[in-house]
Order: C-alpha cells, then structure tokens, then sequence
C-alpha cells in the first residue's frame, strides 16, 4: 500500500517583497489543478486595503518540487523563467498571490483587474485616473522605493507634504508578512486531496472545477485555466454559439463516456470503473478532447438543423448534453435519424422537465441512458418514446424573459423568419447574431421592447419584442419601423414579414394605437410560433426508423399478395 503521508510542513512567514520577487523571477507556479482566476477588481481593492490596515489575509501552501524551464502567464504577466529545482507551486493562495504579482508591477497593472493607485488625499485604494495625478500614486511606483522617491522629487514635486503618507503605504506593503507553510511530498495525489479539503472547507468549488482538479489533463506550466473554459472557448470560436458555462461542458464529457452524468467523478479514471465506461481504458486527455468533438458535432446539429443559432436560443442546456452523448457515439448519423432527432428535441423543449418529476437532472439522465452504443436507430428510437409524446404544447406568449425555456423557443422561431437589419434592411446573419449577444450572454439586449410602456401586463408580451442585432440605432425600433432609414433596400413587404408585421400592424404603430397593435401581432406570433413547431417537431407523422432497419422479409410475409 502506497505511504500518502507527508513530510512535516515548514512553517514560515515571507514578507510581500519576497513573494513578488519570487513570483516574477517565476519560483512561483500553478499547478494545472489549480482554479481558473476569479478575483476581479474590487477583490483586489480590499486585498490592499486589509494589507495596509495590518489585517490578516490568510495562509498560502507551497508544495516544493522541481519546475521546468518556461514562460508562464499569470494574471496580465508573461514570465520567462528558468528551471527551478525547488519551485513553489500554490497549493493555496492563488488570486492572492496572482494579485500581489500582478498589481505591484508595471507589467501587470495594465491589467484592469489589477489597475491601483493609492489616493494620499483619502487614503484608499482606487482606479487609476490622469486626473489629480498629484495625489494618485499608482502601486507599482508606490512598491518601488527608487521610482516613488523620483515620483515626489522629479514627477510631483507638489505633493512633497504627503511624502509621510506614502511612506507609510509603501512599508506597510513591503513589510507585510504573510504566513506560509512549505511542503514536500512526491506523490500528486496527496497535493489534490489537501487542495480539495482546503477548499471545501471554505468557498466551494463547481463539480466542473474538481473534476478538472482530480483529473488534469496533460499540461505545461502556463497560467491554468479550466479545461472547460478551454474547450467553451475553443467552440466559441469556431461556431459563434456562444460561451457555454463550465458545468454544461463537464456534463457533455460525463455523458459521452456513460449516460450516468450525476456519478461519481473522484473515481471516473479508476482501473474499478473504466470498464463501466462506453470508452473505457482513457485516460482524461483524451476525454476532454472527443468530449469537446462531441459537443462541438451537437452544437452543428442545433445550428444547421434544429435551428437554434445560438446558446442564449437553447430552450434547456440538459439537451444539448444529450446529444453530445448520441454525437459521440453516432458522429454521422442516417439522415432520417436526424429528422427524428430533430423531432425529439423539440419535443423534448416543448414537454420539459415535467414528466421526469420535473427535475432536468432526472430528464437528462434518464434520456442519456437511453443512448446505446453501436444501436444509432434503437437509441433514435428511445428517445422519443414515452413520457415524451407527440402532442404540441405551444409555448406561453406572455410574461416574455430571454431566460425561460418558453420565451427561448419564440426566439428560435422569431429567428427563422430570417429578421432583416432595421437600418439596411438586410437579413441578419448568424455571425452577426454572435456578436450581438457576445458580450451579454443573453438574448436581453437584441430582443428589444417595441414599447417601454403599455397597458395592462401587455408591455412583458412576446409581441413587445423585436430583434434588432444593429448595435447602434438613430431612434427606437418603433421609430425605425415606422419611418424608414433611406439606406433600407429590402421590399417592405418582405422586411415586415421577417419581424412577424405586416403593413395593418405598422399603421396601428404609426398610430400610436398601442392595444390594437400588441393583440394583433400577438395573435400573428401564436401562428408563426405553431408553424415554427409543427415544421420542427412533425407531430402529425410516424416516427419510422430508416428502410435499411426494417426486416422487409418479413413486412412481405405479412402482404395477402406476398409469394409462397
């Protein structure tokens, strides 16, 4: 049995100077279990500001051990660093000491995140500013003994009475001890398990952030950041759908591998349970990487067949998770299995999480399992079974919010009318769609109210909304639509038809007849969302498997005119 206890921890405590030094001479590393950067600005501020009041800012753990020659990136610095027998790679204390780094250089203050300058006037911390530069000392010239005195005698003369104050500032940073403990143990294992124990016991991490700590990928010795904000990324940028969230990707790779996806993740690369796995024998690289071709092949499957453009459209994520597992198993399914397909996941969006208790954690796995490897017709086939059926269920026109399910699906279908650009009269694109939405994550900014107010509850109506995916408007859409820009080229006709009106419905809003307006559009939308569903969904028509399926020997047997 393998000895997984360690060597007395060295206790110390080291000063803010030498910390810095370490880490920009680049002894300081990250291990690839380590937590993405969280910190932002603010956790920053009062990271300072608990320095300079002397309060304490908690341990860090140090695991010594060689670290290789490298450039590594953490925060907004990039550190050549030689090789270290004795590196120190952080066990705990990551955003502090990345914070530290970061805002006490030159470098790394350019980084907004760590961008501070200390006011003399009201002793605090605050954003950098051009303006009363006098008594704004930005920190990396208020940590450098040589540049703050060249800062008062040369740069601001002026400010020569706050001289005391700033030297207080800077000793109380440069002297700030913080206590450390050093330890050496070969075995990584035992550096996850404290890692994990030290941070259940305070703030807890996703499921996605252990996974990736129990489970590192191969890596190098560059800032780390989650392999599934790696492969959210990675996707991003090759299909314009969207950041998708850490947990959705973590579910996608658990399901491809079994459809279990609430199983135990300690032990998802164990000799115990890799023969329980659909790709068994793996090892986490490789899960990670067809995992993310899984997904990125389900992403495809929504974008060019299901039509949902992007994630902030996807009525809910546990479906997208669902078909990662069938694309991973099916990568290039029959084509009638992908109309089935598509008829089940609208389906599914329609029905919901309802008949599986309603938890989407139970519809989720109950519908990954039923996802069989090397049956793609059997798997099609199961999916769609009971408790899902084929009667529609429309979704709800009123209280419209971009984050329900129902809201979603009128957005998929307001999209396939192709909306034209208010300004040019163009239709949009789905490049031009990811863009909008890139720095919302949502739909909330592009499906704009008609109207910001209007009677009764009407003005949350789906018939308020409009996609607009121009960034900037010289007025309202109501404005737009009613008197349009010159640059317009489109038919008006068919440009009102792409935004779901029609020319009874503009003269209402040239009116200013709010009600009649709303009511009649609503109505219109209820038909364009039914059509949008029926075309999706099929209900009316059998979900026969593809004719290569069928024993058709023994359909002739069942034929009055078959031969004897």
């Amino acid at each position: 049995m393998a000895n997984t206890s360690i060597s007395q921890p060295v206790a110390k405590t080291i000063s803010v100077v030498d910390l810095v030094d370490e880490t920009l001479r680049g002894r300081i590393r990250i291990p690839e279990f380590q937590r993405p950067l969280r910190w932002q600005w603010e956790d920053v501020r009062r990271l300072f500001d608990s320095i300079v009041k002397g309060y304490p800012i908690g341990s860090v753990l140090f695991w010594i051990r060689p670290a290789p020659q490298a450039i590594i990136h953490l925060g907004g610095l990039r550190i050549p660093a030689r090789q270290f027998d004795d590196g120190w790679w952080v066990v705990d204390g990551q955003q502090r000491l990345t914070s530290l780094a970061n805002a006490l250089s030159a470098e790394g203050s350019r980084d907004e995140r760590f961008a501070l300058s200390y006011d003399l006037e009201q002793q605090t911390f605050r954003h950098p500013s051009r303006e009363d530069a006098g008594h704004l000392i930005p920190l990396p010239v208020l940590f450098d003994l040589q540049r703050l005195v060249r800062w008062f005698t040369k740069e601001h003369p002026e400010a020569g009475e706050r001289l005391d104050e700033a030297s207080r500032v800077t000793r109380a940073i440069r002297e700030y001890q913080v206590p450390a403990y050093l330890v050496s143990q070969e075995d990584e294992s035992v550096l996850r398990d404290i890692f994990d124990r030290m941070n259940n016991y305070g703030k807890r991490l996703s499921r996605a952030e252990v996974f990736a700590a129990l489970h590192p990928a191969q890596g190098n010795a560059l800032e780390p950041a989650s392999r599934f904000q790696q492969i959210a990324e990675s996707i991003e940028a090759e299909r314009g759908f969207g950041l998708l969230d850490d947990d959705t990707v973590l579910r996608s790779v658990l399901a491809r591998r079994g459809g279990n996806v609430t199983r135990d993740i300690r032990v998802e690369f164990s000799e115990s349970t890799q023969k329980a796995r659909d790709f068994g024998g793996e090892q986490a690289e490789t899960a990670y990487r067809e995992g993310a071709i899984a997904l990125s092949r389900a992403i495809v499957f929504l974008q060019e067949d299901a039509g949902v453009p992007h994630f902030a459209f996807l009525p809910y994520r546990y479906l997208l998770v669902v078909l990662t597992r069938f694309f991973a198993h099916f990568p290039e399914p029959e084509p009638r299995n992908c109309i089935l397909l598509r008829r089940w996941f609208w389906r599914a969006a329609m029905t919901g999480p309802g008949p599986f208790a309603s938890s989407w954690t139970n519809a989720m796995q109950i519908l990954a399992t039923r996802i069989s490897a090397n049956d793609e017709n059997g798997s099609v086939q199961q999916l769609l079974a009971a408790p899902l059926d084929a009667t529609l269920r429309p979704p709800s026109l009123t209280g419209f919010r971009t984050s329900a399910a129902a809201s979603r699906i009128v957005l998929s279908a307001l999209w396939a009318l192709r909306p034209c650009s208010l300004l040019t009269g163009r239709p949009y694109e789905r490049s031009d769609l990811a863009e909008s939405i890139q720095s919302e994550g949502t739909a909330a900014a592009i499906a704009r109210r008609i109207f910001s107010r209007a009677p009764n509850d009407q003005v949350a109506w789906a018939a308020n909304r409009i996609l607009v995916l121009d960034q900037e408007l010289p007025g309202t859409a109501a404005d737009l639509l009613v008197s349009p820009p010159l640059e317009r080229e489109s038919n008006a006709a068919e440009f009102l038809a792409s935004h779901a009106l029609d020319e009874t419905l503009l003269s209402a809003l040239s009116q200013g007849d709010k009600t009649a307006f709303l009511n009649t559009r609503q109505q219109r939308l209820a038909d364009i969302v039914r059509d949008f569903l029926e075309v999706m969904a099929e209900t009316q028509l059998e979900d026969t498997p593809p004719l290569d399926s069928l024993d058709l020997d023994d359909l002739d047997e069942d034929r009055d005119d078959s031969l004897a």
